[in-house]
């Protein structure tokens, strides 16, 4: 997108009498109203006192862009390139599970948004609905899968083989989920979507998981869910056995100490994704963008390291390459949107953030992703 572009959709914006929420706060305001109670504090709440959600956010605000100027940013290049795919803009779509918590399309109208903006989409492991129906929906666009372990291995294996056969690029191992965070909203509010079948997709249409159950009523499917999916066991040794399973890139999401990004290289890992998964899983962890430094030093490009938590805004993109990303994925937001509109509403969340990326890392005076990992920060 060009800034002439932009220019021209910003103020096309400000003469429309449609009124959508333009920043977080009041997406997520918007969305409160609209998302039943149990099921919006599941989505916006942290683990514990919910210190590290907050800090996800707030470390970003320490942060201060030292902007250059007298660059000529007027043919700007936002694109970025990860295992030798090109995409248009320095961000992708965060796994999140169990859309239909805020509306009934669900990933089916996530991928199809991200679509339109040629956005990668991480599809969860409990997403409600599976991989061959997103691909359906959207059988041409990006899309990785994400992840999670199940204790009976060979399930974990048959996921991965039906995404690289349904023509996903990149397989997402999230490592943080090993048995569930202590999450005070859900307890108050007694709900467990999962034990109530929103994330059941990819497991009924799974035939190790269904040749694995005692019996195919309900109860045993999400029984076995749960067994399956905490997996306290979890170790390098898995790790490296799922990257000689699948030809694909294989990422680790949920990394946030140097040493384990060591350990990641060393085990042949194709990307790393700095993340504390949104603040979800332990309280009073550090923030990702404050890990993210150490990280990109131990990596120093020899991977794709991408970041995850707390990305809100354009400025949010700018210092996160800034300081050593190569790219950046956002959640919460698109969820609001999603509930607010659906799959129009995801692409309007989509389309301001790709345009208040666009105009922050121009204004920053960076013309491309290389020079925007050149802009000085302060704290």
């Amino acid at each position: 997108m060009t800034i002439n572009n932009i220019e021209d959709s910003f103020i096309q914006q400000i003469v429309s009498s449609e009124a959508f929420p333009l920043n977080f706060s009041d997406l997520e305001a918007a969305a409160s109203k609209v998302i039943p109670k149990a099921a919006f504090g599941y989505i916006r709440s942290g683990a514990g006192g919910e210190e590290t959600l907050r800090i996800n956010t707030t470390d970003f605000d320490k942060l201060s862009i030292v902007p250059r100027y007298l660059n000529d940013v007027s043919a700007a290049d936002t694109s970025i390139t990860l295992f030798g795919r090109t995409y248009p803009h320095p961000f992708l779509l965060s796994p999140v599970g169990m859309l239909k918590l805020a509306h009934e399309d669900a990933e089916l109208a996530v991928v199809r948004a991200a679509a339109s903006h040629q956005v990668p989409f991480i599809q969860s492991t409990v997403s409600s609905f599976s991989i061959e129906e997103v691909r359906k929906a959207s059988p041409d666009s990006s899309k990785w899968f994400q992840l999670y372990w199940s204790n009976n291995e060979n399930i974990s294996y048959s996921m991965v083989n039906r995404a690289e056969e349904a023509g996903y690029e990149a397989i997402v191992l999230t490592v943080d989920t090993i048995m569930l965070g202590w999450r005070e909203e859900d307890i108050r509010n007694s709900f467990s979507p999962l034990k109530e079948g929103y994330g059941k997709a990819n497991y009924i249409n799974d035939k190790v998981f269904l040749d694995s159950l005692p019996s195919q009523d309900s109860d045993s499917v999400i029984q076995s869910i749960l067994t399956n999916i905490f997996h306290p066991a979890l170790n390098w040794k898995h790790v490296e056995e799922l990257k000689k399973r699948t030809s694909l890139p294989v990422l680790i999401k949920g990394t946030l100490h140097p040493e384990d990004a060591k350990l990641a290289i060393e085990a042949g890992i194709d990307g790393i994704i700095v993340s504390n998964h949104g603040g979800r899983q332990m309280d009073g962890i550090v923030s990702s963008i404050e890990a993210l430094p150490k990280i990109a030093k131990e990596v120093n490009g020899r991977i794709p390291l991408l970041l995850d938590s707390g990305i809100r805004r354009g400025p949010d993109v700018v210092k996160a390459l800034a300081l050593g990303a190569d790219a950046v994925l956002l959640g919460r937001p698109y969820v609001y949107g999603l509930a607010l509109g659906g799959q129009e509403g995801v692409e309007k969340v989509l389309t301001n953030f790709i345009q208040e990326t666009s105009v922050s890392l121009a204004l920053s005076g960076a013309v491309n992703i290389k020079a925007a990992k050149k802009v000085t920060l302060t704290s």
